[in-house]
């Protein structure tokens, strides 16, 4: 698709915004895409897996993709040029890596059901039990996989009983967790056959918290770890930040490795798309109801679900707080749900019905937890490339996605 000209009237970002984090997008023309649609620049992606190569390459750790975060497979050819598989949480996520990413596919669920666990065993290279007691309810279908492909692995998920998590939704660690299993029900238990464990204690988070996480780990279960192949540090990093301490983790992964003789996984997803993707959107219609009122083509409910969940505020490239600009407006959704709404913004102008807006770092984790709730249409899919200039239209969703989710 050649480049057109920028256009006043769709573009709301500005080449001085410092707070935009997908900064390769300040030069980007929303109205080059259908609206709603996410747009992820492949060179930015590109830019994220030097950085985890350099670990991989000055660590000895392996970085897999975590699929849950980014499952955008058109560029699978680009991230396996870079990383050493992916990983899933399921029979689903699974089957795409193997079948779209290939390289080694690694599998964790909090419960796995046996006929997903069946075709898991058939595709996957290592697969992680959430507890001992499904490790040891799965012994017959474990030992007959085991006999048709020896080089399957298993492992464990250990709760290492250390909180990182600055919200409860997402610490995998507070109390009365359900993922992993408490180190302490280790004691006594019967191993044989887990040649790795699996830990993850962390969300959008430096190096700082994980090297805390394994001082609890190596002062909790050390003697375990020398009897391991591998040890899983889980995802949660965000390795690729600009503020990340990439030597530091080079230099524990190392040591760690070192001391128990291990091999060390890392599966961060955030890292590889995080600064790389944005959505843009299309006002539909503004109104007055105690305060100025927009109403989007996209939805916080259907499209960004994490900005209730977390919950944080998505930037808008051009934007600022509520009466920071001259200008201000909330700005809501598609849905009937009274709460979708993406926040309290400014704006230099008055915002105008068809103008183009772009929410910034949309694609890790946003993408993957779409849905079509009350009909809203799903956003478009595109790739750009910041360098070339280059864009193209990975896929359209209409009537027939919604339809036949449900029937």
């Amino acid at each position: 698709m050649a480049c057109r000209g920028l256009s006043l009237k769709s573009r709301v970002s500005t080449l001085s915004d410092p707070a935009v984090a997908a900064d390769t997008f300040l030069r980007f023309d929303p109205s080059r895409v259908p609206s709603p649609c996410f747009v992820v620049d492949e060179v930015a992606i590109e830019r994220n897996l030097k950085v985890l190569s350099r670990v991989q390459q000055e660590s000895g750790a392996k970085v897999l993709l975590a699929l849950k975060a980014f499952s955008m497979f058109s560029l699978a050819p680009l991230i396996m040029r870079h990383l050493s598989g992916t990983c899933a949480s399921g029979l689903l996520e699974a089957k795409l890596g193997r079948e779209e990413y290939g390289k080694e596919v690694h599998v964790y669920s909090a419960a796995f059901t046996p006929a997903d666990l069946a075709g898991v065993l058939q595709i996957a290279d290592h697969v992680v039990f959430n507890t001992l007691t499904q490790w040891q309810r799965f012994q017959p279908m474990i030992q007959a996989a085991k006999a048709q492909r020896p080089e399957l692995d298993f492992g464990l998920r250990i709760n290492p009983r250390h909180s990182e998590g600055k919200v409860a939704m997402y610490d995998p660690c507070a109390p009365g967790s359900r993922l992993g299993t408490p180190i302490a029900q280790l004691k006594g238990a019967d191993l044989t056959g887990i040649s790795g464990l699996h830990f993850h204690t962390l969300c959008e988070q430096g190096f700082a918290p994980l090297a805390r996480t394994l001082d609890a780990v190596e002062a909790r279960c050390g003697d375990l770890l020398h009897t391991l192949k591998w040890v899983n540090f889980g995802g949660g990093h965000h390795i690729s930040h600009p503020d990340y301490d990439v030597d530091g983790l080079i230099k524990r992964v190392r040591e760690f490795s070192r001391k128990y003789g291990v091999q060390v996984y890392l599966e961060p997803g955030e890292a590889i798309a995080i600064r790389s993707g944005v959505l843009v959107s299309e006002v539909l219609d503004t109104l007055e109801n105690e305060m100025p009122i927009a109403v989007l083509d996209t939805s916080a409910t259907c499209h960004m679900p994490d900005t209730l969940e977390m919950p944080y505020r998505a930037h808008i490239f051009g934007s600022g707080g509520q009466r920071e600009k001259k200008y201000s407006y909330r700005l809501g959704g598609l849905s009937c749900l009274a709460g979708d709404v993406m926040g309290d913004y400014s704006f230099d102008t008055p915002l105008q019905v068809g103008q183009r807006m772009m929410f910034d770092d949309m694609a890790h984790y946003t993408m993957v937890k779409t849905t079509t709730f009350n009909g809203v249409r799903l956003p478009a899919l595109a790739i750009w490339n910041s360098s070339t200039d280059d864009l193209r239209i990975v896929r359209e969703f209409g009537y027939q996605d919604f339809r036949d989710r449900l029937s």
